[in-house]
């Protein structure tokens, strides 16, 4: 069964942090690229940042650049994926989504294969 699990959603006053993680199982999902989106309430989904299977290329939205990194370990039966934002606005208010895909492309273009459940982040001003 694949399952991607996200966790560390919250709420953080403006200018502070949050760690976002992603458990995945149920594929080899080393193998895959994984990336983050997010969703904020009347907007379409979109796209943050993505990491390439064995971390070697990372990829991000204008708006996530300087302050999101996103980082990944594998440890055997599970794959996590995290994302570290920091200096965080009331803009980036939203659900996150952890996604996979083993094409980069689709995933990039918001249509991977494999989605979580979501985790909401607010930040207050």
């Amino acid at each position: 069964q694949v399952q991607l699990i996200e966790s560390g959603g919250g709420l953080v006053q403006a200018g502070g942090s949050l760690r976002l993680s992603c458990a995945a199982s149920g594929r080899t999902f080393s193998s895959y690229t994984m990336g983050w989106f997010r969703q904020a309430p009347g907007e379409e989904r979109e796209f943050v940042a993505a990491i390439s299977s064995g971390g070697r290329n990372s990829y991000y939205a204008d708006s996530a650049k300087g302050r999101f990194t996103i980082s990944r370990v594998n440890a055997l039966i599970k794959e996590y994926l995290y994302l570290q934002m920091n200096s965080l606005g009331p803009e980036d208010t939203a659900v996150y989504y952890c996604a996979a895909d083993t094409v980069t492309r689709e995933l990039r273009d918001g249509t991977p294969d494999y989605w979580g459940q979501g985790t909401q982040v607010t930040v207050s001003s």
